[in-house]
């Protein structure tokens, strides 16, 4: 079970960004495939060009058809740039789910759209429940964001996430 890779997903630049800033991007490499818009790939490409390359990550570069009346709405609704409706858009053209995204605005256009979405911080706890990083590992991750990485999040829910991972997977009381 463990390494059965699981279906596609999409991905918007900041989890891939992030993830790359945190020497993490291999959390991902359980996934089929991830596809990347167009301009998710070269907002990629100017920021952290190495992310586009990781070994064990397969990234598809995708070109949308067309963004449908529905993410159109929801995206000027949003204000979102063109990788975040690029990746709306793909979710809808390819009927999946699931988009990687660190932005607030591009996870209630989402949820709008019910596409079920992940950040760089869900990521990471994913990789504890998948056991493919530990916990001191993810703690370690969590707690270099501030320094290491460009993610943008308040201190204190960083705090409760690295309290969170410690009290469910680095105590053996319970």
């Amino acid at each position: 079970m463990a390494t059965t890779k699981v279906a596609l997903v999409v991905a918007d630049a900041g989890p891939l960004i992030h993830l790359d800033e945190l020497a993490a991007l291999d959390v991902l490499s359980d996934y089929a495939a991830i596809l990347v818009p167009e301009a998710v790939w070269q907002e990629v490409e100017r920021h952290r060009p190495n992310a586009l390359l990781h070994p064990a990550v397969n990234l598809v570069r995708q070109s949308i058809v067309s963004a449908s009346p529905q993410v159109n709405a929801v995206a000027t609704l949003y204000t979102l740039h063109s990788g975040e409706r690029e990746a709306l858009a793909l979710c809808l053209q390819h009927d999946i789910a699931l988009m990687l995204t660190d932005d607030t605005a591009a996870r209630l256009a989402a949820k709008n759209l019910n596409i079920t979405t992940h950040g760089t911080l869900g990521l990471l706890i994913r990789a504890v429940r998948k056991q493919t990083r530990s916990p001191a590992e993810v703690v370690a991750l969590l707690a270099a964001i501030p320094q290491q990485s460009t993610l943008h999040i308040r201190p204190s829910l960083l705090e409760d996430v690295i309290t969170q991972v410690k009290a469910e997977w680095m105590t053996g009381d319970e």
